[in-house]
Protein backbone atom coordinates (compact mmCIF):
# COMPACT_ATOMS: atom_id res chain seq x y z
CA UNK A 1 0.00 0.00 0.00
CA UNK A 2 1.45 3.35 -0.96
CA UNK A 3 1.84 6.11 1.85
CA UNK A 4 1.43 9.52 1.38
CA UNK A 5 2.52 12.46 3.33
CA UNK A 6 1.39 16.21 2.92
CA UNK A 7 3.23 19.44 4.08
CA UNK A 8 2.68 23.29 3.09
CA UNK A 9 0.13 24.31 5.04
CA UNK A 10 0.13 27.17 6.95
CA UNK A 11 -1.49 30.86 7.77
CA UNK A 12 -2.27 32.94 5.31
CA UNK A 13 -3.92 36.27 4.55
CA UNK A 14 -7.24 36.10 2.17
CA UNK A 15 -5.96 36.38 -1.69
CA UNK A 16 -2.57 35.06 -0.82
CA UNK A 17 -1.60 31.84 -2.16
CA UNK A 18 0.00 28.27 -0.92
CA UNK A 19 1.47 25.11 -2.37
CA UNK A 20 0.34 21.99 -1.10
CA UNK A 21 2.72 18.67 -1.71
CA UNK A 22 2.53 15.03 -1.34
CA UNK A 23 5.19 12.51 -1.21
CA UNK A 24 4.08 9.25 -2.25
CA UNK A 25 5.97 6.09 -1.29
CA UNK A 26 5.36 2.30 -2.19
CA UNK A 27 4.50 0.79 -5.12
CA UNK A 28 4.40 2.45 -8.78
CA UNK A 29 0.89 4.60 -8.89
CA UNK A 30 1.50 5.48 -12.32
CA UNK A 31 -1.55 3.91 -13.95
CA UNK A 32 -3.70 5.34 -11.32
CA UNK A 33 -5.42 8.55 -10.06
CA UNK A 34 -3.86 10.62 -7.35
CA UNK A 35 -6.95 12.99 -5.59
CA UNK A 36 -6.81 16.66 -3.57
CA UNK A 37 -9.31 16.51 -1.00
CA UNK A 38 -10.49 18.78 2.34
CA UNK A 39 -12.41 18.49 5.12
CA UNK A 40 -13.61 22.37 6.93
CA UNK A 41 -14.91 21.52 10.49
CA UNK A 42 -18.65 19.97 11.00
CA UNK A 43 -18.22 19.35 6.73
CA UNK A 44 -18.12 16.53 4.65
CA UNK A 45 -14.71 15.75 3.00
CA UNK A 46 -14.51 17.55 -0.83
CA UNK A 47 -12.72 16.06 -3.42
CA UNK A 48 -11.11 19.19 -4.84
CA UNK A 49 -9.14 17.65 -7.64
CA UNK A 50 -7.41 14.81 -9.08
CA UNK A 51 -4.70 14.54 -11.83
CA UNK A 52 -4.71 10.96 -13.90
CA UNK A 53 -1.14 9.54 -13.77
CA UNK A 54 -1.46 7.77 -17.05
CA UNK A 55 -2.68 10.43 -19.67
CA UNK A 56 -1.83 13.33 -17.83
CA UNK A 57 -5.01 15.01 -17.24
CA UNK A 58 -6.70 16.33 -14.73
CA UNK A 59 -10.13 17.71 -12.98
CA UNK A 60 -11.34 20.45 -10.69
CA UNK A 61 -14.19 20.80 -8.67
CA UNK A 62 -16.17 23.91 -9.57
CA UNK A 63 -15.07 25.67 -6.08
CA UNK A 64 -11.31 25.72 -6.45
CA UNK A 65 -11.13 25.95 -11.18
CA UNK A 66 -9.48 28.85 -12.21
CA UNK A 67 -7.57 28.92 -8.59
CA UNK A 68 -5.81 25.60 -8.06
CA UNK A 69 -3.83 23.84 -9.80
CA UNK A 70 -2.80 19.97 -9.56
CA UNK A 71 0.62 19.19 -10.94
CA UNK A 72 3.06 16.17 -10.32
CA UNK A 73 6.50 16.21 -10.55
CA UNK A 74 8.16 12.18 -9.90
CA UNK A 75 6.48 11.02 -6.67
CA UNK A 76 6.08 14.84 -5.50
CA UNK A 77 2.28 15.92 -6.66
CA UNK A 78 1.28 19.39 -5.73
CA UNK A 79 -1.32 21.81 -5.47
CA UNK A 80 -0.94 25.15 -6.03
CA UNK A 81 -3.43 27.37 -4.43
CA UNK A 82 -3.90 31.07 -5.09
CA UNK A 83 -6.15 33.80 -4.54
CA UNK A 84 -7.32 32.16 -1.64
CA UNK A 85 -10.96 33.17 0.16
CA UNK A 86 -12.12 32.66 3.91
CA UNK A 87 -13.80 29.55 2.95
CA UNK A 88 -11.23 27.71 1.82
CA UNK A 89 -9.52 26.91 4.91
CA UNK A 90 -9.71 23.45 5.77
CA UNK A 91 -7.47 20.25 6.26
CA UNK A 92 -6.37 18.90 2.81
CA UNK A 93 -5.46 15.70 1.66
CA UNK A 94 -4.26 13.83 -0.86
CA UNK A 95 -5.14 10.19 -1.85
CA UNK A 96 -4.37 7.68 -4.37
CA UNK A 97 -5.35 5.58 -5.61
CA UNK A 98 -8.61 5.42 -8.41
CA UNK A 99 -8.80 3.86 -11.83
CA UNK A 100 -10.25 7.31 -13.18
CA UNK A 101 -10.26 11.11 -12.57
CA UNK A 102 -13.26 12.97 -12.58
CA UNK A 103 -16.29 14.47 -10.85
CA UNK A 104 -17.44 10.90 -10.28
CA UNK A 105 -13.92 9.96 -8.54
CA UNK A 106 -13.38 12.34 -6.63
CA UNK A 107 -16.88 12.02 -5.28
CA UNK A 108 -16.90 8.74 -4.15
CA UNK A 109 -14.03 9.41 -1.22
CA UNK A 110 -14.46 5.64 0.01
CA UNK A 111 -13.25 4.34 -3.15
CA UNK A 112 -9.46 5.98 -2.33
CA UNK A 113 -7.75 3.40 -0.51
CA UNK A 114 -4.40 5.61 0.55
CA UNK A 115 -4.72 8.72 2.57
CA UNK A 116 -2.29 10.65 4.37
CA UNK A 117 -2.54 12.88 7.85
CA UNK A 118 -3.74 15.82 5.88
CA UNK A 119 -2.07 19.29 6.14
CA UNK A 120 -3.99 22.07 7.93
CA UNK A 121 -4.63 25.46 5.73
CA UNK A 122 -6.12 28.67 7.39
CA UNK A 123 -7.01 31.72 6.01
CA UNK A 124 -7.50 34.98 7.51
CA UNK A 125 -9.93 38.07 6.13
Amino acid sequence: QVKLVESGGGLVQSGESLTLSCIASGPPQHLYAIGWFRQAPGKEREGLSCRDLRAGGAFYADSVKGRFTISREKNMVYLQMTSLKPEDPAVYYCATPHPSCDAAAVSKRGDWESWGQGTQVTVSS
